[in-house]
């Protein structure tokens, strides 16, 4: 498998996000030097929760993110926690960085780098509470834990790499999605 989408899955994906009616701008191809790239990407307008912080993502990143949330954190939410999802705050997506926390992976690009990852934060409610992962990873309040614990495992049906506060202490706030095809969830 390439490091990079063809154009051919391009399109593929990019008919799937539109028979999923999910609102996009396509991005242009850019190469920015040291590794970091945007190849067939997207900005996310409306997967129907707004989402803050996010950036360009690659198109097969932006399908499993509309799908998680749609299908897994938005029911989860309902089910576990007796309220809407209203809002996923995020730290954003593409960033050009290299990989943070992890000595044995100095040095290299992560992949916020090429636009294949986002870093999720919290979660706000239609009842006002807002759920991080910072606090509720540990929460005293056994449903948040639950909540939390459901669309960890979710993610890591959906995607190749997804790092929790269970990682290391650089993931302690947030959980990294990454559409790498890893299969390395913790």
């Amino acid at each position: 498998m390439s490091a990079f989408p063809s154009s051919r899955e391009t399109s593929a994906c990019l008919a799937e996000l539109n028979r999923d009616r999910i609102g996009y701008i396509p991005l242009p191809d850019q190469n920015f030097g040291g590794g970091c790239t945007i190849v067939g990407a997207v900005q996310l307008t409306n997967i129907g929760v707004p989402v803050t912080g996010l950036k360009a993502m690659r198109c097969g990143q932006a399908l499993a993110f509309s799908g998680w949330a749609r299908n897994a954190v938005a029911p989860a939410a309902r089910q576990i926690l007796g309220s809407d999802l209203v809002r996923i705050e995020t730290y954003g997506s593409y960033a050009c960085r290299n990989v943070i926390g992890n000595p044995a992976s100095a040095g290299r690009r992560s992949g916020h780098a090429i636009a294949n990852a986002v870093d999720v934060a919290g979660f706000v409610l239609a009842d006002g509470r807002r759920v991080t992962i910072e606090a509720g990873w540990q929460s005293v309040d056994a449903d948040e834990r639950r909540f939390l614990a459901a669309i960890h495992r979710s993610a890591c049906r959906r995607f190749g790499t997804v790092l929790s506060p269970d990682y290391n202490a650089a993931h302690r706030d947030h959980l990294h999605l990454e559409d790498d095809h890893a299969g390395f969830c913790r």
